[in-house]
């Protein structure tokens, strides 16, 4: 056992020479080389295979590969050509400033032998930067008595670039007062003056305007310019002085923002507006102009950005101090950043392994750990350590590398994961530490089969499944790890009908899905058996087997096949034939149809789709038989065209369909002189169509016209009889007139028919109107069509020269009592026997007053009886009533048991009313006696 660890200790010493040994050679012999900055990504820099001494094929399996500190990957290796190239554009100016020379340090490791191999690359400048000013514009007053000779300092253009690329000369624009002189300043760097050649002279040019044009020394060459702009201004004596020609201060890194750094001061002896001093900053860079505030009145610098230790330890400024005549001064500030402990340290894992197997030896490196930190001195000062009782050690190599080993042997029983916790402390106050975390698994050897939790598995799937559809999934667990417990799955090697089992199924080895390598088809096979072999990734690899059963379900996919009737191979239908003699439910034909599909999928059943003589046939549900569903009748086509519908009763069912003909006829000749006839007469029939079309549409549009019209009668018929009606309401209160004229008013109200009772007393006496006369109205003809006003019946008023036309004498129940007859206040005028008044005053009293009445109804301003359109006789004569409602008493009037009739013929033949005031001239002396 003592000599055992003795061998061991000494293995170690000579690692750790070996190691030592290494790294002084590698700081012994560097590896320089060159490239341009904004070189593309991929750019050639070096040839590092043949400056390692290795093959392009080696770098990968030595692992090589690129270590680099505090900033980002600039380089990288290309495995295949062994050269070192660029791993994206390079910005010389954003890595080493104004610096003359800029140079990317890094390692390369070749991690097989854990050697270090140092490479340094020059970055070289290109001419990608243009000169700039910080100011687009300046503007200086300079006072009228200035004395030639006199020089101004310019603003300095700056260059990012170096070397001839930097900027080199000015320009100022041609003018004939000023000239420009550069100086050279302590730093190499060139400082622009203008020198004033000759006097100025406010009165004659109070504003110069001119350019500065700064050029670098590049190929081609790059320039920017400056406005300047001179104010001539009175005289001011005495410029600007600072108490000191270079301000110094020094702050922590941390300070507020807004915190007064420093204030510098400048005194002018002049009084007013020349002894007003402002301050501004001069040649400063544009990124110190975002970080420093100046304040132009009292001169104070403040931070308005953090300050960083790291990017400027000092920030040079340049106060210029102005007065208000144009005289300027100007002093040097430098702020002195102090470093705190700022940043804490940074933990790199340069190499590690993630897994290791259990009988991984004592010793062997885990992982390569590098800790750097950004600040200086003691806060830059790092340590590393690893926390917890582990079997692990870190063990310290040269320039802030670490050494991750393992300290005895690991057992993945008792362990099978590490979360290793590396710590980096710094030596500053305070201290600031950071944790970086390696997760280490522990592998174990291969020892387990892998296992199907059934021993038997069985599944089902529909038939026209598309290619490549999932079936089944079986899955197998390893109770190893990593390698050993990926399961992979194959199918064990059979054949169905003849056809090796791997041109159906196939199976997914990485997941144990099934998958179909074709549409299985149920009229084809109902069944597969298979075995399935699940087999690990192991040294040796181990396997188990399973059977699985995969049944194949009918789907509804086959259309129902009509096998009779068949259609004709010239493409027409074919043609039943159907006697005339055929009585219901005759057999015309059969339609035969199968379906390949089984179960209620091959179920059958019929249908008329369509026919062209609905209800003649129709067909058997789920016989398919066609027969006459009535008899043939005459006027039934010959040429019956029928569709009859074959539809499964699968989800979703399908369907087929056979057109065919019927042909009523008794034999085959005599179906085919039908079909002549029928196509001769069809083109007949056409041309005639248009006709009868043209005739139908013309009778109907008659039809609705005369409809139209009728209606619109039969409305105005009703609303004139809704008038009379109305009218008639008003006097149904009317007493027994004493005059013939007012009895008839009444009994014309009580209808519009033309023919009115005029009774008094008798039940058998009635007048008959047939046609009305309007002559006398005081309306139009026209206006009298409508019947909106009835004239006076002047006929039994006048005294026609025509005489009655074999007058028999009246009933004698056509008689007027005492009181009913009229007269002039009841007077009992005339005989007992009830005729006619013969008094000539009674006659023409009536006359008169109905006229006037009627000429006032007409005019509508009537007021006898208070109504408008009234005829208000007297309260003797009875109520009031409405004078359009007046019958025309010059018609015909008929008596009832008298043949005699009272004919108006001159109003008929003139029409025209004799005058209201010959009452008196009747003829009739028969007619007055009565």
């Amino acid at each position: 056992m003592a000599i055992r660890v003795k061998v061991l200790g000494c293995r170690r010493l000579v690692l750790l020479y070996l190691f030592l040994g290494l790294l002084l050679e590698a700081q012994a012999g560097k590896i320089r080389y060159s490239v341009s900055e904004e070189t593309d990504k991929g750019f050639f820099v070096g040839n590092i295979a043949k400056d390692l001494g290795l093959q392009p094929q080696e770098l990968m399996e030595r692992r090589v590969r690129i270590v680099s500190i505090g900033r980002k990957q600039l380089f990288a290796l290309n495995p295949r050509s062994g050269s070192l190239v660029t791993a994206g554009r390079i910005d010389r100016e954003e890595l080493c400033a104004q610096n003359a020379r800029c140079l990317v340090s890094f390692n390369v490791l070749v991690e097989d032998k854990m050697k270090l191999f140092p490479v340094e690359v020059e970055i070289i400048d290109i001419n990608d930067n243009t000169p700039e000013f910080q100011l687009e514009e300046v503007e200086f007053k300079m006072n009228e008595i200035t004395a030639p000779g006199t020089r101004i300092p310019l603003p300095s253009g700056q260059d990012l670039d170096v070397g001839m690329n930097s900027l080199q000369s000015y320009q100022l624009s041609s003018t004939p007062h000023f000239s420009l002189d550069a100086q050279q300043g302590s730093d190499g760097s060139q400082q622009p003056e203008m020198v004033l050649q000759s006097p100025l002279d406010r009165e004659e040019e109070a504003v110069h305007h001119f350019l500065l044009t700064a050029f670098d020394g590049g190929n081609p060459a790059r320039s920017g310019t400056l406005r300047i702009r001179v104010q001539v201004v009175d005289v001011n004596d005495n410029p600007p002085a600072f108490t000191q020609a270079v301000y110094h201060t020094s702050v922590p890194e941390n300070v507020p923002l807004g915190t007064p750094l420093l204030m510098v001061k400048a005194t002018d002896p002049d009084e007013g507006a020349n002894g007003e001093v402002t301050y501004s900053f001069h040649n400063i860079d544009q990124k110190m102009a975002q970080i420093f505030h100046l304040d132009s009145n009292t001169g104070e610098i403040t931070s308005q950005e953090p300050l960083d230790f790291e990017e400027y330890t000092i920030y040079p400024m340049e106060i210029q101090a102005q007065d208000g005549a144009g005289l300027m001064a100007r002093a040097k500030v430098l702020v002195k950043v102090l470093d705190i402990n700022d940043n804490a340290p940074e933990v790199t894992i340069t190499s590690v392994t993630t897994s290791v197997p259990e009988n991984f030896p004592p010793g062997a490196t885990i992982a390569l750990i590098s800790v750097h930190d950004q600040d200086s001195g003691d806060n830059g000062h790092t340590s590393c350590s690893i926390s917890g009782n582990l079997p692990f050690k870190l063990e310290k190599l040269d320039d802030n590398y670490y050494r991750l080993v393992t300290e005895k042997t690991m057992d993945r029983e008792l362990t099978s994961q590490y979360n290793i916790t590396v710590t980096a402390t710094d030596q500053g106050t305070p201290t600031l530490s950071t944790e970086t975390h390696i997760s280490l698994q522990v592998t174990d050897v291969n020892d387990n089969p892998p296992v199907f939790p059934q021993d038997f598995y069985s599944t089902y799937i529909l038939e026209n499944n598309p290619t490549g559809a999932s079936i089944f999934c079986v899955t197998a667990h390893d109770a190893d790890s990593n390698e050993n417990a990926q399961v992979a799955y194959s199918l064990v090697e059979d054949t169905i009908q003849g056809v090796p089992l791997s041109s159906y199924v196939s199976v997914n080895s990485d997941t144990g899905v099934l998958y179909a390598l074709r549409s299985f088809d149920y009229e084809q096979f109902q069944d597969l058996q298979l075995r399935l072999m699940a087999r690990d990734s192991g040294d040796p690899p181990l396997s188990s087997n399973v059977s699985v059963s995969i049944f194949v379900l009918d789907q509804n996919d086959n259309t129902p096949e009509i096998l009779y009737p068949a259609l004709p191979t010239d493409g027409s239908t074919g043609v039943e034939l159907a006697p005339r003699s055929a009585e219901p439910g005759y057999l015309v034909t059969k339609v035969v149809a199968v379906d390949r599909d089984s179960g209620q999928n091959s179920w059958l059943s019929y249908r008329l789709l369509k026919a062209s003589e609905p209800g003649l046939f129709a067909v058997g549900l789920h016989t398919g038989e066609v027969r006459t569903a009535r008899a043939l009748l005459d006027r039934d086509a010959l040429k019956q065209s029928l569709v009859v519908a074959v539809q499964d009763h699968g989800q979703p069912p399908l369907s087929a369909t056979i057109t065919f003909t019927v042909a009523v006829a008794d034999s085959i000749p005599e179906v085919l002189a039908d079909l002549d006839s029928i196509e001769t007469s069809s083109h007949r029939d056409n041309s005639s169509f248009m006709l009868h079309l043209v005739v139908a549409v013309a009778a109907v549009s008659c039809v609705f016209l005369a409809f139209v019209i009728a209606l619109l009668v039969l409305r105005l018929r009703r609303w004139h009889r809704l008038r009379a009606q109305t009218s008639a309401s008003v006097l149904a209160g009317l007493p027994t007139s004493h005059f013939l004229g007012v009895d008839g008013v009444r009994a014309f109200l009580q209808t519009y028919s033309h023919e009115v009772s005029l009774t008094a007393d008798s039940r058998g006496s009635h007048v008959i109107f047939p046609q009305p006369n309007y002559a006398d109205t005081l309306i139009s003809q026209e206006s009298s069509e409508k019947k909106d006003f009835l004239s006076v019946p002047q006929s039994l008023l006048e005294d026609k020269k025509e005489t009655f036309s074999q007058q028999a004498p009246p009933n004698t129940d056509w008689r007027f009592s005492q009181a009913q007859r009229p007269g002039t206040s009841g007077s009992q005028n005339g005989d007992e026997t009830g005729t006619w008044p013969n008094n000539q005053f009674d006659t023409e009293m009536l006359q008169a007053m109905i006229l006037a009445s009627a000429s006032e109804a007409a005019d509508g301003s009537s007021t006898l009886g208070g109504g408008a359109g009234t005829m208000g006789l007297s309260a003797r004569y009875g109520p009031q009533f409405t004078l359009q409602h007046v019958p025309d008493y010059r018609q015909n009037v008929y008596i009832p048991g008298s043949n005699a009739t009272l004919t108006n013929a001159a109003g008929k033949r003139d029409g025209k009313a004799p005058a209201g005031g010959n009452g008196n001239k009747k003829k009739s002396g028969k007619k007055e006696k009565k």
